[in-house]
């Protein structure tokens, strides 16, 4: 998801480099969106991991 989010940043710089103006727009709201719903997941993914049981270690 983190390299979608990347994409379209970069479209949207190339984008406004060329002066289309609403195509760099759209593609920067896209890329704000997916990037904060990679840090939401990455972040509800680490609370979850923090919480499960893990088998104890056997003896050495």
């Amino acid at each position: 998801m983190l390299r979608w989010a990347i994409s379209f940043f970069i479209i949207a710089i190339i984008a406004a480099i060329f002066g289309f103006g609403g195509i760099a727009a759209g593609a920067a709201d896209i890329a704000k969106i997916l990037f904060f719903l990679f840090i939401v997941l990455f972040v509800i993914s680490l609370i979850l991991s923090l919480f499960q049981r893990r088998p104890p270690m056997p003896p050495a």
